[in-house]
């Protein structure tokens, strides 16, 4: 099954996750089908947090891509920071 989730990449004690496109055998940190997004769960005001490409986003999903229930979280964060 293909799923969208974070992977975790940064240093130590400084997380920043890559929202992506993957199959759900894969490690959460090793291959990808694709990029769709990332996610800086410590940026500052100034700074962009979340970014998700909506268009891919809308397509995975329609295709049958099940996302995990913190992506879930981070577009439906997403969508309210954009409507405001």
């Amino acid at each position: 099954m293909v799923v969208i989730r974070l992977s975790r990449g940064g240093a130590k004690a400084r997380p920043f996750f890559n929202i992506v496109v993957t199959d759900k055998r894969n490690r959460r940190d090793g291959s990808f089908i694709e990029r769709i997004g990332f996610y800086n769960p410590i940026a500052t005001v100034s700074e962009e947090s979340i970014r998700i490409a909506q268009d891919r986003l809308t397509y995975w999903l329609g295709v049958g891509a099940q996302a995990s229930p913190t992506v879930e979280r981070l577009i439906k964060q997403s969508a309210a920071k954009k409507a405001a």
